[in-house]
């Protein structure tokens, strides 16, 4: 559940809360109570009391300078199963990735039709990224989007091929018959490509994470347009990926 969307006045107070915590995307804080009520569209006394007792068992912290996420969600986030044994399995591989090319390591899951991001290593000479641990962005925008896309099966390939695509930067595919050319390369090579389609100036190259025999995640390398070399980064992306495939192989 990424947000609710239904009118404020018909939800619970569990939705409502839902809906607070779900107002500090993407930074986590800090927001003020206008802040929250203008983005959750809710009474200023109902913003008030839920940021109150949501500030009282931890989910919300509260400093001088507004409200923050809080501790007890991090805690709860580091154990949900599927996304903690994903990250167990990849780290030593991202991080064999990132000594191999010394360049930005991303891991990314599918979320409906978003990339959610679960891990980063930054590179040494990092150039500015849109991407962030726990930030979204779209599917057909990215090199770990495309990967997983690719891969996803025909019904959603199709649904997202049916609907208006984004555009982040101008070189972002929106035309579906460029975008499903794309997927074919990537079903035919494993391996998906991003030229300044999130960012400009940046690109990536990606490759599936399967799991009993579905794609679970995808991992990729993040690299300045003028660094990009395909040939080296190519195999050494395509390798972490396919150790990471076998280490969660053996945990399920």
């Amino acid at each position: 559940m990424r947000s609710v969307r239904r009118n404020p006045d018909r939800l619970s107070m569990l939705e409502k809360s839902w809906l607070v915590l779900d107002a500090f995307r993407p930074t986590g804080g800090p927001l003020r109570l206008s802040d929250v009520t203008e983005r959750c569209h809710l009474p200023k006394t109902t913003a008030f009391r839920l940021l109150t007792e949501l500030t009282e068992i931890g989910a919300i912290t509260r400093r001088p300078d507004g409200y923050y996420l809080g501790r007890r969600l991090f805690e709860l986030g580091s154990i949900v199963p599927g996304e903690r044994d994903l990250r167990h399995a990849a780290l030593p591989f991202m991080h064999d990735l990132y000594e191999a090319t010394h360049e930005t390591v991303h891991l990314g899951v599918r979320d409906g039709l978003d990339v959610v991001y679960v891990e980063k290593i930054q590179g040494q000479e990092a150039f500015a990224l849109p991407s962030r641990v726990g930030g979204r962005l779209p599917l057909t925008c990215t090199g770990i989007g495309k990967a997983l896309l690719a891969y996803s099966g025909p019904d959603l390939i199709e649904e997202v091929l049916g609907r208006p695509l984004r555009r982040l930067t101008p070189h972002s595919i929106v035309d579906p018959r460029r975008l499903e050319e794309a997927l074919g390369q990537v079903q035919a090579s494993g391996l998906a490509y991003e030229r300044e389609e999130a960012q400009a100036g940046g690109a990536c190259i990606a490759a599936p994470v399967f799991g009993d025999g579905v794609a679970v995640a995808a991992l990729s390398v993040s690299v300045p347009l003028a660094r990009f070399h395909p040939a080296r980064l190519a195999p050494a992306v395509k390798a972490a990926a396919l150790g990471i495939s076998r280490a969660l192989a053996r945990t399920i």
